[in-house]
């Protein structure tokens, strides 16, 4: 019985192997090796990333925190006709009203205090590639009204300057938010929702992809295992049943930081449900 389990084990541990480094080609047309795990809901936004990535389409991505919405947007560029210009990433919610202005459109020396020189803004930087705005629906209204008149121009104006400048951005917005019910009470701008959401896109959370843990505990084992500078770390059966029955409140961010505490505190080669 005992060779029999140790079997099946080898076997499930050769078909995680199997799905961890392959892409179905029957199912997609891109290449998103970044995106682990081949489960039924992944697999039905890997469809739809096939369809969208092509276009010059806007795209909002929706999503609890920790789902990985950074890297759809990666992975959104990087299948794009874009993929050979800048992928320029910013949290909207990480930086003072104050300051995103400039961040994202530039300023000019002497627009405010501190501004010692020109600054060219992440739009510029962009020019040509994605720029993908991470919680969009942090930003005030002030910024709003702003972000939609260069989506709509194509145009961006230095904070203090007077010329406007062309540029060519795919924007990738992201938010954990409902922006239809902030629409709704006003406190997000309808025109820019339909400006940002020509696409939507939905993230789904760890809960609802339980056949991809056991592929994300393999992907993280290797991974810490060689930045901890480990032979090899295995994970225990028990473990890998505890993990994959949780709900992960904190989605694949949460799991990916159990598994590096566990790797990092294991005792010998082989991580215990004990260990976390």
């Amino acid at each position: 019985l005992a060779d029999e389990l140790e079997r099946a084990l080898a076997r499930q541990r050769a078909e995680l192997e199997t799905v961890r480094r392959s892409v179905d080609p029957a199912a997609t047309r891109g290449h998103y090796d970044a995106l682990i795990g081949r489960g039924d809901a992944m697999r039905r936004m890997l469809a739809l990333l096939d369809r969208v990535a092509p276009t010059p389409m806007p795209v909002l991505l929706q999503g609890e925190s920790g789902t990985g919405k950074e890297l759809v947007a990666r992975a959104i560029h990087d299948n794009s006709p874009r993929a050979q210009r800048p992928f320029v990433a910013e949290n909207c919610g990480a930086i003072p009203e104050t300051l995103l202005e400039s961040t994202l459109f530039g300023h000019v020396k002497g627009a405010f205090t501190g501004a010692d020189r020109s600054r060219a803004g992440l739009f510029e930087a962009a020019d040509g590639g994605t720029l993908f705005l991470d919680e969009i629906g942090e930003m005030s209204p002030a910024m709003q009204s702003r972000l939609l008149r260069v989506l709509q121009e194509g145009e961006v104006r230095p904070v203090g300057g007077e010329r406007v400048r062309r540029v060519d951005v795919r924007v990738v917005a992201a938010t954990h938010r409902d922006l239809p019910e902030m629409v709704s009470r006003g406190a997000f701008r309808e025109d820019l929702y339909y400006r940002l959401a020509v696409v939507e896109l939905t993230v789904p959370p760890l809960r609802d992809r339980r056949d991809d843990v056991p592929v994300l505990l393999d992907h993280f084992r290797r991974r810490y295992a060689a930045r901890f500078d480990l032979a090899d770390v295995r994970f225990s059966d028990a473990l890998v049943t505890a993990l994959t029955a949780r709900s992960w409140p904190g989605n694949v961010r949460e799991l990916e930081n159990a598994m590096e505490r566990g790797v990092a505190l294991a005792r010998g080669d082989r991580v215990e449900l004990e260990d976390l």
